[in-house]
């Protein structure tokens, strides 16, 4: 009998999960393991389950998506991960991929994406989206924003994207799990990174770059 492809989901939604599940479910060769809700269980549910695939979200409460898979990768370099997220914008899957994730789809694509990306991986491949790096970014003028943020570290770059969102430092400390001085200095740093002195450019950036959208 075929061993199916044992997957860990990791997404805080609970009616995502359940989505994913249900679809999931209606192949024969996948079989979902264990779940989990932040990027902190998935250490110890890998541990326990040896999934062959991990598919994770990338917004999540805590460490977030991008740091998950970093230590993840820390852990074993041969974890197979398939980043399942609703930002399609160049920057997240680039710095997915160069994470260690295997592969990239959104959580508006056709409902048999999923499962192929799942296969594909296992055998050794890369999955990306059909279109979704078509687009580049014309930073050709001014600071190279995309360059800069690009080398950010991934609690740096969290720390970014709630910035452009509108959190408050207090909110965004809240959020991941940090104390307040270290999140200040965060943005002290990034501001300095940048070259900005107000969350204004910083949000205007993040719009330039498709992070966010006015």
């Amino acid at each position: 009998m075929k061993n199916k492809i044992k997957v860990l989901l990791v997404d805080d939604h609970a009616v995502v999960r359940a989505g994913f599940k249900l679809l999931l479910a209606t192949s024969a060769d996948i079989e979902v393991v264990a779940e989990a809700v932040r990027g902190e269980e998935v250490l110890q549910l890998y541990q326990q389950y040896q999934p062959d695939i991990i598919i994770l979200d990338l917004s999540m409460p805590g460490i977030g998506g991008l740091e998950t898979i970093k230590r993840l990768i820390q852990r074993d370099n041969s974890i197979n991960i398939l980043v399942f997220s609703v930002h399609d914008e160049p920057i997240y899957i680039t710095r997915a991929l160069n994470s260690g994730a295997r592969g990239y789809i959104t959580k508006n694509s056709a409902p048999e994406i999923l499962p192929e990306a799942i296969v594909t991986i296992q055998q050794g491949g890369l999955y990306i989206e059909q279109g979704l790096l078509k687009d580049r970014i014309d930073m050709s003028s001014g600071h190279n924003y995309q360059k800069i943020i690009e080398t950010f570290s991934t609690r740096e770059f969290d720390i970014f994207r709630l910035l452009a969102k509108g959190l408050t430092a207090h909110k965004i400390a809240d959020e991941l799990c940090l104390g307040y001085k270290t999140v200040a200095n965060y943005i002290t740093q990034i501001k300095k990174r940048l070259q900005i002195s107000s969350i204004a450019e910083l949000a205007h950036i993040a719009v330039i770059l498709g992070i966010m959208k006015y």
